[in-house]
Formats: structure tokens, C-alpha cells, sequence
């Protein structure tokens, strides 16, 4: 996935350019994987407070700036959402990969498949969550 301009995704989504959002796209962006909320903090520091952070991240993701996905610890992580998605329909549906070695989570191009909803049922977003040992932790464990 092409990496986009923090200020121009928040120009894009008619938010105010400021410092904190800024920062959060950036280290968002900074990594392959998503990143959790209090990894956020941990990185953040005293920059930015935790109900700033908090607040920042639903803004994001009610625009669909960003996508959360549940670790198998029950904890949210964070990605950046493809150039598609919209406040009314985040377009990610993507497979995700948690590493159970290291427990990063990655978005891969692999899309989900097509799934049929019965009747009466509507489905809003879909979420296929892969768990196994990631490329590095892989690579890691060849070597010893």
C-alpha cells in the first residue's frame, strides 16, 4: 500500500491540521505492522495525553482515516486505511496477520472472499485474522 502525506490526508478529510494529529499519523505510518494504543503512547510520550490519543483514534477511524483490528489479546491496533475508504465505509477488507511470536499485526494484500450473508443478516465491516510466525520471526528462528 502507497504511503500518503499525513497533512494531506487530513486536508482530504476536512480536519484541522495540528501537530498532535500529525504526529499520530506519522508514527502510525512509521511501521509495516499496526500498532496498538499504548505502543502509541509508549512512542508519543508526553507529546500527546492518553484522552487526546483516544480521541484522535476514533476521530480517525469514524473518517476512515484508520482501521482497528483486535489482537488475540483483545487489545485494538491500528493501520491506515486505503486511499478508498470513506466515514461511511472503510473498504479494507483485507487479511490480517498476527504473529504469535512477536504479536504484530500486519495488513496483507490478500483480500477476503466473497461471503454470503444469509438473509435479514447485514454485515458492516468483515475481519479475517490469520495467526502464525511473521516473515522476520520466521527469518529469526532459521538462524538459531
Amino acid at each position: 500500500m502507497q504511503k500518503r502525506n499525513p497533512v494531506d490526508i487530513l486536508r482530504e478529510n476536512q480536519l484541522k491540521n495540528t501537530r498532535q494529529r500529525v504526529r499520530v499519523l506519522e508514527e502510525i505510518a512509521a511501521d509495516k505492522a499496526a500498532i496498538s494504543q499504548p505502543d502509541l503512547e509508549k512512542k508519543l510520550g508526553k507529546e500527546i495525553d492518553r484522552v487526546t490519543l483516544y480521541r484522535i483514534l476514533n476521530t480517525y477511524e469514524d473518517k476512515g482515516i484508520l482501521h482497528r483490528i483486535i489482537d488475540f489479546n483483545g487489545t485494538a491496533n491500528y493501520a491506515i486505511c486505503s486511499s478508498a475508504c470513506t466515514a461511511h465505509h472503510h473498504h479494507d477488507e483485507h487479511l490480517h496477520f498476527n504473529c504469535t511470536h512477536c504479536h504484530k499485526i500486519y495488513c496483507l494484500e490478500t483480500k477476503v472472499p466473497a461471503i454470503n450473508i444469509p438473509d435479514g443478516f447485514t454485515a458492516n465491516t468483515i475481519s479475517l485474522i490469520a495467526y502464525g510466525i511473521c516473515d522476520k520471526c520466521g527469518k529469526a528462528d532459521k538462524r538459531n
